[in-house]
């Protein structure tokens, strides 16, 4: 097993940045691909205004165990306003390539034992609830979610903000069998430490 890609997806404000408030600054690395402060006081490291070539260069040579890409899907998002002039459908080409590239990127060329986050919005569809692309090559020539065995999503309800590990029929949402409760705490660092004692990656 090489480096492990986790998709977090939720709605903005539903918890996903959140989730991150019980790290310790040693413990994780940030790429803020939006540049959005923190939504809690305790400081971590993060690097705002991360592209697709700042992430795979830290993660080349990482020294953490865990990293988090905050909202991975303005990845797509940027490259597409940057290229709203240039006309032709090649421009949706390249930007499912570089994504489903980083994804590779992680599983491939990253530690074992090196989990990264993508933290992404949502969007629906007549199949259900999803995460968030740019074109139709991503959806229907690749389904994003397909490249993680684990994808959670936010869930917000009497005031309590929580991550859902099963699908129930409407969404993309999945995790490997008995390692998570079908609904616990939005909390990544919890997760994290199921996710090392479930496949043993700590040792």
């Amino acid at each position: 097993m090489m480096g492990i890609p986790v998709m977090i997806l939720g709605e903005s404000g539903s918890g996903k940045s959140t989730s991150m408030r019980n790290f310790d600054i040693s413990e994780v690395g940030i790429f803020n691909v939006a540049s959005k402060p923190l939504p809690f006081r305790k400081k971590l490291n993060k690097v705002d205004g991360a592209t697709y070539q700042l992430i795979e260069k830290c993660l080349s040579k990482a020294k953490l165990k865990r990293y988090v890409i905050d909202d991975s899907q303005y990845l797509m998002a940027f490259e597409m306003f940057d290229k709203a002039k240039v006309t032709g459908y090649n421009k949706f080409t390249d930007m499912a390539l570089n994504f489903k590239g980083l994804i590779d990127f992680v599983i491939k060329k990253t530690p074992p034992n090196c989990i990264v986050y993508f933290l992404h919005h949502t969007q629906k569809t007549d199949l259900g609830i999803k995460a968030k692309t740019v074109g139709k090559m991503l959806d229907d020539q690749l389904t994003v979610e397909g490249l993680f065995s684990i994808v959670l999503r936010t869930k917000y309800e009497s005031g309590r903000y929580s991550f859902v590990t099963q699908t129930d029929g409407t969404d993309t949402v999945k995790s490997p069998m008995d390692m998570f409760e079908r609904e616990i705490d939005n909390d990544l660092k919890f997760v994290d430490e199921k996710i090392r004692e479930y496949w043993e990656l700590n040792k």
